[in-house]
């Protein structure tokens, strides 16, 4: 049997950002598919809407859900919310527990309408992960990005989303990689991790 995995791209991004991951994933036998939504137009009720006839098309016996950044708030939620094939889901650098850098964009000017309709998600997040699926997160802690500034960190960070931001009640596992928020989707390490993960549902603590 297949094992397809969706992948989810984050806030003010395109699939075709995703291509690097997309690469090591489909190396290690997956079937990978990107999966586009409007970030700042739509909805997440929308987005959740098209996500499910994208499942339906694909016909997936089982199926993973990978999202960076908002696209990993987006898996959970369409985990949660979406009748869907069975699998894991990994989350890159996604702040489940709510996003200070959103919090303190959304407190410039003109700052919340740059985030549009997903500004609610990243802000608040998720309170707690009580859903079926397993779920991993992977937090970058290389300090690269302009977040810092707007949020204010007091530990590891990946320059948007702080490590304590992604860890969220009732998940499987999590691990940390050297990288940056954007560089998680380049990062050999954090793709032979979430590998790991999609198979065996948890993370390899020598990996790197």
């Amino acid at each position: 049997m297949s094992e397809h995995v969706l992948l989810l791209h984050g806030l003010w991004m395109r699939g075709f950002a995703l291509a690097a991951l997309k690469r090591r994933l489909a190396a290690q036998g997956f079937a990978v598919h990107a999966f586009e939504y409007l970030s700042v137009a739509a909805s997440p009720e929308l987005t959740l809407r098209r996500l499910a006839a994208r499942v339906e098309r694909l016909g997936a016996e089982r199926l993973h859900l990978l999202g960076h950044s908002l696209g990993g708030l987006i898996a959970l939620r369409a985990a949660r919310e979406l009748e869907l094939p069975p699998g894991r889901i990994v989350c890159l650098g996604s702040p489940l527990a709510g996003s200070a850098a959103a919090r303190g964009l959304a407190g410039l000017p003109g700052g919340a309408l740059l985030m549009g309709q997903s500004f609610a998600l990243l802000r608040d997040g998720l309170g707690r992960w009580e859903g079926a699926r397993e779920v991993g997160v992977i937090a970058g802690r290389l300090p690269l990005g302009l977040g810092a500034w707007l949020g204010r960190f007091g530990g590891e960070h990946d320059g948007t989303v702080a490590v304590a931001e992604t860890e969220l009640p009732g998940i499987a596992d999590h691990c940390t990689v050297a990288a940056s928020h954007t560089g998680l989707l380049f990062s050999a390490e954090a793709a032979a991790q979430a590998v790991a993960f999609l198979r065996r549902g948890h993370f390899e603590r020598g990996v790197g």
